[in-house]
């Protein structure tokens, strides 16, 4: 069954993520779409993923990785990014971290909620042994769809101080692996997702030699690239 398209309803977008850099890996390129159509996107990050580089003391890692996330956000035409100060690496689904993510919905109001792929594994269905997802991503994306319905009761999470927000229209799970029940074309955000994730500069040069500039494209190829030549992102929604 071919992918339906994006929705197009909306006008503001909230995109939660774990750590810095996880919005950068292919989804970013769906960010500068919308940017670039006048839609408006806000990020709310967990974590400043201060335990993502190794060598580097938490507290340097953490203020490096933030910074690199402002400037990565900006290119994509993201000004507004707001950090919860979880701690990296050690993210629970449960009340605490949903309580974090009500409020973060209730300041930014948005109409669509995007978050990325917290499934177990990063591997398609049938393939064995699989590589397996990261716990804060697991545990987000699970706190992130329950959350959505949070900061629209007043009754769950009374101490918040911010107005509840019943206004989110749809939750956009980025799908990994096969035919997407929903996808847009992302031809347009390209460049922009490869420049937004060569801003990890710090980050990515610790994890390989290979130049920054060359790793980033590479993920973002295998991200996004068709077999047709084509750039997409794929999602699975949900209401509101």
């Amino acid at each position: 069954m071919p992918s339906a398209p994006m929705p197009d309803d909306w006008q503001r977008a909230l995109v939660v993520a774990a750590h810095p850099d996880d919005i950068e890996y292919g989804l970013a390129a769906a960010v500068a779409v919308w940017t670039a159509a006048g839609k408006e996107v806000h990020y709310l990050l967990a974590t400043r993923g201060e335990a993502g580089i190794a060598g580097m003391p938490p507290a340097e890692a953490g203020r490096l990785r933030e910074a690199e996330e402002r400037a990565s956000a900006a290119v994509v035409g993201v000004t507004e990014v707001e950090f919860l100060d979880q701690r990296d690496g050690v993210l629970v689904a449960g009340p605490e971290l949903r309580r974090e993510l009500a409020g973060g919905i209730r300041r930014h109001r948005p109409e669509l909620v995007v978050t990325l792929h917290g499934g177990d594994a990063w591997t398609p269905p049938g393939v064995s042994p699989v590589a397996l997802n990261s716990p804060d991503h697991r545990a987000l994306t699970r706190s992130v769809l329950d959350a959505v319905a949070d900061a629209a009761n007043e009754w769950i999470f009374p101490d918040l101080a911010e107005e509840p927000w019943a206004g989110v229209q749809y939750v956009a799970v980025q799908h990994m692996g096969g035919e997407p029940p929903h996808a847009m074309d992302v031809s347009g955000g390209a460049e922009a997702a490869v420049a937004s994730l060569t801003e990890h500069r710090r980050y990515l040069e610790a994890l390989s030699d290979e130049p920054v500039e060359e790793q980033a494209r590479q993920q973002i190829d295998m991200a996004t690239l068709t077999e047709d030549g084509g750039r997409r992102v794929g999602f699975t929604l949900y209401w509101g």
